[in-house]
């Protein structure tokens, strides 16, 4: 089943009746090559190239009895074309036709995929510069640490993405190779100047070196790079999860009218969409380890890989279509509560400012052993006895006879603690 925010083109790419259609690109590349080498008569190579295209039905009827995808799939071409189908295949392997022609597949799919990645970009920049000043509280250990805004956790996802894209960008020109070199790489049948033409012509580089297959590194390294993505999302949605806990309350889903959270708690707003995403993350890992026992094969090839790619090439393209264009939605209707961020933030009474009064306490000549005691002290105190940080260090008489009142004041100076956080969203920002 396609998932529902897929874009539409992604699932017809890996639709049987779109790879027959790209075999016969193929073979029609490959016929015309060697028309133009003189190694078959170019009336053959015209009416190869007239033919309508062939029925998935059909192919699937005939296989039935061959047992053989491509030699069924040749049958049906036959039954188009007539004799000039005798010039079909001539001097060709299956994976000659069968890697070239998925290479084509995967550099279309990558290219959707790109154009999604560019969309969530877009978005995420949006809401980046709209929370670029917006406070809340930093953490760690899922424990409060330091101030700083939502746009600068949404620009470091900005960034992460941006890599990722660049990742993709690689993998689609490492699988963007075609092979018409035989049935192990020798070009017993064929001479290379057939592969480089058929290559041209489709756009596609030349596999320097190949057994009879195509190397699955390459393959590899694609769900590499597509598992990673992933990764990247599942991130991004973990957080969103984390933040719209009830106890949190900062960032939440969007919930449409009528839309429902529980069948037994009316009440519920759960962040569903970030707890798909999450699981589909685990889908394209599993499938990248996959990639990963397909690059060896026995020999100069065994076909254990082929059954496998059947369900994780285009699994893989199509959850990550999905995952790309949901989260582009959650980011665009995700509600944002700056008053809670707020309240989070006051809320460990300004133990959060313990760092800055350390270094300033060195800066006064204290020890940073001593200064550190200073100032565990009276944090301890603060969060163990619910009493206001700064006014447990402004009653401490060793604190305050290094520090004044109004140097106290300053180092609880939310904006200056922000000061530089702006210069950093903008400047992540930079590539949109």
């Amino acid at each position: 089943m396609i998932p529902r925010y897929t874009h539409p083109e992604i699932g017809k790419i890996w639709g049987d009746q779109r790879k027959y259609d790209t075999w016969l690109r193929v073979e029609v590349a490959a016929a015309e090559a060697m028309a133009a080498s003189g190694l078959i008569p170019k009336d053959a190579a015209r009416e190869l190239a007239g033919c309508d295209g062939v029925s998935a039905d059909r192919i699937d009827e005939i296989e039935q009895t061959t047992q053989h995808d491509v030699i069924a799939f040749t049958t049906a071409v036959a039954e188009q074309v007539g004799p000039a189908a005798r010039w079909l295949h001539y001097g060709l392997t299956s994976s000659d036709v069968l890697d070239t022609a998925l290479a084509l597949q995967m550099k279309e799919a990558c290219g959707l995929i790109l154009d999604d990645i560019t969309g969530l970009l877009m978005v995420i920049a949006e809401r980046a510069r709209e929370h670029r000043d917006t406070p809340m509280i930093g953490r760690t250990h899922g424990v409060h640490a330091e101030p700083m805004t939502f746009g600068l956790k949404l620009a470091l996802w900005y960034k992460e993405l941006c890599r990722n894209r660049q990742r993709i960008e690689r993998a689609r020109e490492v699988v963007s190779v075609g092979k018409i070199s035989g049935a192990v790489g020798t070009y017993a049948h064929l001479d290379p100047e057939i592969e480089k033409r058929v290559c041209d012509a489709l756009g596609l580089e030349r596999e320097p070196v190949a057994s009879q297959v195509v190397q699955r590194d390459r393959h590899a390294e694609l769900l590499s790079a597509i598992a990673i993505l992933g990764a990247s999302i599942e991130k991004f949605a973990v957080e969103v999860r984390g933040l719209q806990k009830t106890e949190i309350g900062e960032v939440e889903e969007g919930f449409a009218k009528g839309q429902k959270g529980s069948s037994a708690m009316p009440h519920k707003r759960n962040p569903i969409g970030c707890e798909q995403l999450t699981g589909l993350a685990r889908v394209l890992r599993a499938n990248a380890v996959a990639a990963f026992e397909n690059v060896a094969l026995w020999h100069e090839r065994d076909i254990s890989h082929s059954s496998v790619e059947r369900v994780i090439i285009p699994d893989s393209f199509i959850a990550l279509d999905h995952m790309l264009r949901r989260f582009t939605r959650i980011v665009t209707n995700l509600v944002v509560y700056p008053g809670r961020m707020k309240e989070n933030l006051e809320r460990s009474r300004g133990i959060v400012f313990s760092g800055t009064v350390l270094l300033e306490l060195a800066k006064r000549g204290v020890s940073r052993e001593r200064a550190y005691e200073w100032v565990q002290r009276a944090a301890m105190r603060s969060h163990d006895e619910q009493e206001n940080f700064k006014s447990l260090l402004a009653a401490d008489s060793e604190v305050m006879a290094v520090l004044s009142s109004e140097d106290l004041e300053q180092m609880f100076d939310l904006e200056e603690q922000l000061r530089h956080v702006g210069a950093i969203v903008d400047r992540a920002l930079l590539e949109v």
